[in-house]
């Protein structure tokens, strides 16, 4: 299991993300470009430390990830009809997760195998990015048996 971050606009939810996957023991792809440098403050406070004990690999565009990608892809949109909780998930997908301010590209968005959403009361158009990866990354995990048992390392 992997999640991906599509040139992600805000640090601090890029660095929230990457301390969630270096917790759970899940690796982070970066495709770029972002709307942000690696140093800057906000990314380093939301990391804390937790941004050297992750496995992150940057792709300098979406060409290079799908070159070095496995597994299925799974987007997250608000587009898609099926609920996540819905969705069997595999242990070789990755979880695909748009730019805050716009989301993915309709060839992104076409080049997923599958799209999924978390429903959402009428009216209301989405989660933080770092809240909704969080909550699809645990059903992914529980699904799969990927959570890390407890005292063993990731």
């Amino acid at each position: 299991m992997r999640l991906a971050l599509f040139e992600p606009d805000i640090p601090q939810n890029a660095a929230a993300i990457i301390r969630l996957g270096a917790c759970l023991g899940v690796a982070i792809d970066i495709i770029e470009p972002c709307g942000f440098l690696f140093s800057e403050a906000g990314f380093r406070r939301a990391g804390l430390d937790y941004v050297e004990r992750a496995e992150v690999r940057r792709h300098e565009s979406w060409e290079a990830f799908c070159a070095a990608r496995k597994g299925r892809l799974v987007l997250l949109t608000t587009k898609a009809s099926l609920s996540y909780t819905a969705f069997a998930f595999g242990p070789d997908d990755t979880l695909l997760f748009g730019r805050e301010s716009a989301g993915v590209t309709d060839r992104v968005r076409e080049n997923a195998d599958a799209r999924i959403r978390i429903p959402l009361r009428p009216g209301l158009r989405s989660l933080n990015v770092a809240q909704a990866t969080a909550m699809v990354l645990g059903e992914a995990l529980r699904q799969t048996g990927g959570f890390v048992a407890e005292g063993e390392e990731a």
